[in-house]
């Protein structure tokens, strides 16, 4: 890892009506839109759900990282994440993000060590620490069937 601080460059841009790209350099461009719930047309990413998304993702990859270093095997890693957006004293915010996550380790795994990883996976994500809203997490671990 590279010595804090990081610094994370984005721009996005967009005109009266239509999409809003969004670029960072090196990257491909993302074209986002207003959510259903705002009137907008849905099927495109909106900033709602990339929130969500980046949530969801800061999980299984900050898991990824402490499951290297506890040396805990797994195989699969799926989860989702819902945040609740709200009116809190006349201003729309995130409330509550949910993070429910189901891990598949292999036949013989020891099941409460990937459960205790998967909680501090929740608790070290640094897009879940950089938010107000209150988190939750269900996590389910799956055993593969013995090869």
């Amino acid at each position: 890892m590279h010595p804090y601080p990081h610094v994370y460059r984005v721009s996005a841009a967009g005109t009266q009506t239509g999409p809003v790209t969004v670029a960072s350099p090196q990257l491909p461009d993302i074209k986002t839109a207003p959510p259903p719930e705002f009137d907008g047309p849905g099927g495109v990413w909106s900033p709602e759900s990339l929130l969500c998304a980046a949530v969801a993702d800061c999980f299984i990859l900050t898991f990824r990282g402490l499951s290297r270093a506890a040396r805990l095997d797994w195989l699969k890693l799926e989860c989702r994440t819902e945040g609740t957006l709200e009116r809190v004293e006349d201003v729309s915010q995130f409330t509550r993000y949910a993070t429910f996550a189901t891990l598949t380790v292999p036949a013989g795994s020891d099941v409460t060590k990937a459960r205790t990883m998967l909680e501090r996976a929740e608790h070290s994500c640094l897009i879940s620490n950089s938010l107000r809203g209150v988190r939750t997490l269900e996590a389910e671990v799956d055993t593969a069937p013995p090869a």
